[in-house]
């Protein structure tokens, strides 16, 4: 995937999460948790032994990825 691509879709899964979180991140907070939440979203699926190979999987990867970031940082947050 490029370099490209892989921007877009976490921008977009971070637009997504902030939506399902109740909350706007920005463009650029969007963007970083999209990307920090596709890389945590892949490896986990990996660890599960899940691949995904298509354009709308990545970006449940991605989207899945970035609302378990989001969990983890409102909880440690409120803590």
């Amino acid at each position: 995937m490029s370099l490209l691509w892989f921007l877009l879709i976490g921008l977009a899964a971070g637009w997504l999460a902030g939506m399902v979180m109740g909350g706007d991140l920005g463009l650029l907070g969007s963007m970083v948790v999209g990307v920090i939440g596709a890389l945590l979203g892949g490896y986990v699926f990996g660890l599960l032994g899940i691949s995904v190979g298509s354009l709308l999987g990545s970006l449940l990867v991605a989207t899945v990825g970035a609302i378990a970031l989001l969990l983890v940082m409102r909880a440690l947050k409120h803590a």
